[in-house]
């Protein structure tokens, strides 16, 4: 009795030991299947991403400052160095004569086929105080001179009329030196200075440009060198000479800020890029050595129109800074070449830009046409019988390395066809 009566709870609990095992059993599969099916899709996702080309601007939006800039704040996500490079043709470039001296932060100015190349800093503690010519056709550097002694090193506005090259602020001095509000205009044919009036505060690298008769002058750091400028001024000018006592205040500009392109074209003036913020002069220096602050570099363009309204349009490809003097009139297209774009999102290394890129004014739309020797800031870009030129700037540590590295005096140049 007692072996029968022990035989029936034996046999109910194997019984419910093989239920409870094969249940286990089957929730340990699917847990596996679950977790293996995950971990594939993860493994896929980073795989997809990590083998992207760096040249893929899929993976971070174009044009989408708020969808870009998050992907550095993933955890144990690691971006590329040159994860924001745009894809683009590859172009043939020659090596030409080499400037004189190596030139960071110049000013250039195209009349026919001379190519103006002024100041700019030699080395952090050096600036230029002169001016440096090429001859496009002979490709030959020749004809230096002085500037004036109270003229800025650096950050200058400049503009010509096709003669007349006007000279606006910028910053007196090497390192992170102040502003000066002392204006100049240079007679090309003569090779003298003349004065104009002072702007009615201090600025560096404002936007300028002529337009209907017209000196306007736009935007800019403020004294600090960090703040961005909204002003906005302009002055009467004719044959290098000022039609007027002082400058009228114009309506601000949507967005300030140094280095950006400002181009006049089909009657209309346009500002392109810039940044929001710079370095400063370190509290208390004596030699005004500068100090890293944040700073917000943008792909906004703005164009003034017949109502003294600025309207947006369509923004560059990607945030590009540094390109006052980087760009050129070609066809009905503005390129525009190198530049710098927002800093490394993890190492927070300032990211120079190597594309070339149009803005077609039939369409309104920008592409990349092609690739730069080599990423750089600072160019100083000229366009003569279908070739594209550029001088100068300070050039990226390698392939894929797009850090700043060395300040050069080299001209390239390359034959540009643009889809109109």
């Amino acid at each position: 009795m007692g072996r029968q009566f022990g035989a029936k709870p034996t046999s109910l609990a194997r019984v419910l030991v093989v239920v409870c095992v094969t249940t286990l059993g089957f929730a340990l599969i699917a847990d596996i299947f679950w977790a293996s099916s995950s971990k594939f899709t993860s493994s896929y996702f980073n795989t997809i991403v990590s083998n992207q080309s760096p040249h893929q601007p899929s993976i971070l939006p174009i044009n989408n400052n708020n969808a870009r800039k998050p992907i550095g704040d993933i955890p144990g996500r690691v971006l590329s160095a040159t994860f924001q490079d745009l894809p683009g043709p590859e172009l043939k470039w020659e090596k030409m004569a080499t400037a004189p001296v190596p030139r960071l932060d110049g000013a250039a100015i195209q009349i026919k086929d001379i190519l103006f190349v002024f100041a700019g800093y030699g080395t952090i503690d050096y600036v230029h105080s002169h001016v440096d010519i090429y001859n496009v056709t002979d490709n030959t550097w020749g004809g230096r001179f002085d500037m004036p002694k109270e003229m800025a090193h650096s950050h200058l506005g400049m503009v010509t009329d096709g003669r007349y090259i006007y000279v606006i602020s910028g910053q007196y001095g090497p390192q992170c030196r102040g502003p000066t509000s002392r204006n100049f205009v240079l007679d090309t044919e003569t090779k003298q200075w003349q004065d104009l009036p002072p702007l009615p505060v201090p600025r560096y690298a404002p936007a300028t440009q002529l337009w209907r008769g017209r000196l306007h002058v736009m935007g800019g750091s403020k004294e600090n060198r960090h703040t961005p400028g909204l002003e906005h001024w302009s002055l009467g000018v004719k044959n290098g000479k000022a039609l007027e006592k002082g400058w009228r205040t114009e309506i601000p500009i949507p967005r300030g800020g140094p280095h950006r392109a400002c181009v006049v074209v089909n009657d209309q003036l346009l500002v392109i890029g810039g940044q929001e913020g710079d370095f400063m002069a370190k509290p208390g220096s004596p030699i005004f050595k500068c100090s890293r602050r944040n700073e917000v570099v943008y792909d906004d363009v703005y164009m003034l129109d017949d109502e003294m309204k600025w309207k947006a349009l369509p923004p560059m490809p990607k945030p590009d800074s540094h390109i006052e003097f980087a760009w050129a009139l070609v066809n009905n297209s503005i390129v525009v070449v190198g530049g710098t774009t927002e800093k490394h999102p993890t190492t927070k290394k300032m990211v120079l830009i190597g594309e070339v890129m149009q803005f077609n004014l039939n369409n309104l739309k920008w592409s990349v046409v092609g690739k730069l020797p080599y990423r750089v800031k600072t160019t100083l870009v000229g366009f003569w019988n279908g070739w594209l030129y550029f001088t100068s700037g300070q050039r990226d540590k390698g392939p894929d390395d797009p850090s700043p590295k060395k300040v050069l005096g080299e001209m390239w140049r390359t034959k540009l066809k643009l889809n109109l």
